[in-house]
């Protein structure tokens, strides 16, 4: 599917640049650009949807662990006294 974007001179030359720099077309750079770009984004939308997922669940249970609970399991990693996730609680 072709696209068209309009640039002004001044970032269509920074383009070039990196292109340039890097041994690649201005094409590859603006691809690049935008995969790195949409797969950051996607990232952060299905890390929110988790976040108000873990809320919702939350408010309808009232399990949890607190922050002491979960850095205390994290200090266990990787030492040979490491320990399952602790259970969640009220």
């Amino acid at each position: 599917m072709a696209v068209s974007v309009k640039l002004d001179d001044e970032m269509r030359e920074r383009i070039q640049s990196l292109a340039d720099s890097k041994q690649r077309s201005a094409h590859w750079v603006m691809r690049e650009a935008i995969r790195t770009y949409v797969e950051k984004e996607e990232a952060r939308l299905g890390f929110d949807e988790a976040t108000l997922a873990s809320w919702k669940d939350y408010q309808e249970t009232g399990l949890h662990l607190t922050g002491e609970e979960v850095f205390a399991w994290m200090e266990t990693w990787g030492t040979d006294e490491e320990t399952d996730a602790p259970p969640c609680h009220t």
